[in-house]
């Protein structure tokens, strides 16, 4: 059985639609948090928003190491 080579071209790309898409959920928790008049749910997404910011950070620095390995062939 063979393996798949690991096929890291498009990590870039993956990454970025990763980050527009945390990105476009903390938005619509933003606005649920304006909207809902539940303490409970107002503090889960505040919660759940300091998570994605988190995880953000992680997928930012891991989109720059990408980029700088394509730019220098995988090695």
């Amino acid at each position: 059985m063979k393996h798949n080579p690991d096929d890291r071209r498009d990590n870039v790309e993956r990454i970025q639609h990763n980050i527009n898409h945390t990105i476009k959920n903390m938005e619509l928790a933003e606005e649920m948090i304006e909207k809902t008049s539940d303490h409970k749910t107002k503090e889960d997404l505040k919660e759940k928003n300091e998570r994605r910011r988190e995880a953000l950070n992680g997928m930012r620095a891991e989109i720059q190491d990408e980029a700088w390995d394509r730019e220098h062939g995988y090695q």
